[in-house]
């Protein structure tokens, strides 16, 4: 599979870093507005190759990305610290203005894989923009949020996070939903399972979990500046999904007709991925706590789409 990525900053760059260490793909073209940096990070990448896989890997334009079956499109301006993915959206839809129809022109009904934020608003925009079905535009959503939530529960309870089954749905931003009322360790209720480690899930537990996921790129953001390793590693995963057709489900963003009452609206559900994209949408049960956050999130990202200017 030919794979190409615009937008070799942090983000891209890991995400290509980390699909040549598992061997994901036999071509990776980079792309980006300062071929320069493009060019820097094939060579280094490229020398990784004799300690991993022998992935094809070098700087193009976007005539070069004829071919791909997926793109990956990480083309944008960082957050800056204290600054929300929405306050982003302005400067990020005028990129995603130029660069959509520019991949639209060389490559053949490719699925596009979205990692820029305000992570929904773009996925939206580049569905729009690409005149693509909605199952060959994802957007990278909540993957890395539901892992987080995974892994601090696998941490508090010393179990694998492999074993945690637990979503975070909606926006990935602040509006995000943590699902508990159906996380499950072991075909487990969670609640349940807590008890048996006594470990009981308290509120208090369970406000500092929420706290802690909400906020962890925030904190990731002030102490270095940018998040890229979780995320790139997540790209990596979901390209091997649709190369390998392996059907898994992640919370990932698409264009949904509806949601809790709102329509038209791009947001992160369980996703089943395979060769063709997005395979199936999976609404999972909720309580009505859950429900009314889901909705609320979803207005929040209907009203920045209405915003968008591209």
């Amino acid at each position: 599979m030919k794979i190409g990525i615009v937008g070799t900053g942090n983000v891209g760059s890991t995400a290509a870093y980390s699909m040549a260490l598992r061997g994901i793909g036999s071509e990776l073209i980079l792309v980006d507005h300062h071929p320069a940096l493009a060019q820097s990070h094939a060579m280094d990448i490229l020398h990784a190759t004799p300690f991993s896989h022998p992935i094809h890997i070098h700087a193009g334009t976007y005539p070069d990305l004829a071919g791909c079956e997926v793109v990956i499109l990480a083309a944008g301006v960082n957050q800056l610290p204290g600054e929300t993915r929405m306050q982003l959206l302005s400067r990020n839809a005028a990129v995603f203005a130029e660069v959509v129809p520019q991949i639209m022109r060389y490559v053949d009904n490719p699925i596009l894989l979205v990692a820029t934020n305000p992570l929904d608003v773009m996925t939206h925009i580049t569905t729009s923009l690409s005149g693509l079905p909605a199952n060959r535009v994802i957007g990278s959503g909540t993957i890395l949020d539901t892992a987080r939530f995974r892994a601090l529960l696998a941490e508090i309870y010393g179990i694998s996070p492999d074993a945690v089954h637990a979503y975070v749905l909606g926006e990935h931003g602040d509006s995000e939903v943590l699902v508990w009322s159906s996380a499950e360790v072991a075909g487990m209720p969670l609640r349940q399972f807590a008890s048996l480690c006594a470990t009981p899930l308290t509120d208090e537990a369970k406000k500092n979990i929420d706290y802690e996921v909400r906020h962890a790129a925030y904190r990731i953001i002030e102490g270095k500046g940018a998040t890229y390793y979780g995320i790139g590693a997540a790209l990596a995963s979901i390209v091997r999904c649709i190369l390998f057709d392996e059907r898994m489900v992640f919370t990932a963003s698409t264009l949904l007709s509806e949601i809790e009452g709102v329509k038209n609206v791009t947001l992160s559900l369980p996703l089943v991925i395979g060769r063709e994209g997005m395979q199936m949408q999976i609404y999972p049960p909720l309580d009505a706590n859950e429900k009314e956050a889901l909705r609320n999130s979803a207005l929040i990202i209907r009203e920045n789409i209405k915003l968008a200017r591209y």
